[in-house]
């Protein structure tokens, strides 16, 4: 938890409005000193978020951005729980992301299949890079404490080579996803981690604050080795930690 930076605030609204500026700064940092930014978004609540919030800046060159997924489901994109559809309908069609920078999933490979090819995917945005420093990674956090599709107690939590793997048993519908793996999560440059509502203070308090190392759920796992580590919370989600 030292390295982790927590940002609580009174509601979500709040929330979101400082997570949208946080992103264009960071944006605005990345495109400055090496000439584009690479953030992965997750879907659900951070997905809304950010989708929501960013169609409509004007302060953002969006030539400059690559767009990633950190997880994905594997469904057809013409399925509600598919996050690229999403992403793509309530932001991407809004603003000027050039389609070559947007690394979507293959849903007509099977799950294995589609992990190794958005392996080769991201090798194109990185060449020679099996686990790349992306620029910005936007986690979120499910009630058990799971975060990407990294579930409590799953195989895919011990990977140590592949930057990308299938999960072909989620504990969450739908069960096949492919995953970012704990080695790049690790490598990126800046991690946020996103948590709303009291559902999720248990799940907070077991990733920042576990009774012991071993206990720690898959969220609290996210340690940037270089970067800097987020926590974006309200009140409600914050609510069972001793430090805020």
């Amino acid at each position: 938890m030292d390295k982790a930076k927590l940002h609580v605030y009174s509601n979500s609204s709040e929330l979101q409005s400082q997570l949208c500026d946080f992103i264009v700064a960071a944006a605005h940092k990345a495109t400055h000193d090496h000439g584009h930014f690479s953030v992965g978004l997750s879907g659900g609540s951070v997905a809304t978020m950010v989708s929501q919030s960013l169609r409509g800046r004007k302060d953002v060159d969006w030539s400059k951005w690559h767009v990633l997924y950190c997880d994905e489901r594997h469904v057809p994109f013409t399925s509600e729980d598919s996050t690229h559809a999403y992403v793509k309908k309530e932001l991407l069609d809004h603003v000027q992301v050039p389609e070559t920078n947007v690394y979507a999933i293959d849903p007509a490979l099977d799950v294995t299949e589609a992990a190794e090819d958005y392996i080769a995917k991201l090798r194109k945005l990185y060449p020679g890079d099996d686990h790349p420093s992306f620029d910005l990674l936007l986690l979120g956090i499910g009630p058990d404490g799971h975060t990407c599709s990294l579930f409590p107690g799953h195989p895919a939590l011990h990977e140590k080579t592949r930057s990308v793997v299938p999960i072909h048993n989620s504990p969450k519908p739908p069960p096949a996803r492919i995953t970012l793996t704990f080695p790049v999560l690790n490598r990126a440059k800046t991690v946020v981690v996103v948590a709303t509502g009291n559902g999720k203070a248990d799940a907070v308090r077991g990733c920042l604050e576990p009774e012991s190392e071993d206990k720690t759920l898959p969220g609290g796992r996210v340690k940037p080795s270089k970067g800097e580590l987020h926590w974006f919370m309200d009140e409600g989600a914050a609510a069972k930690l001793s430090r805020k």
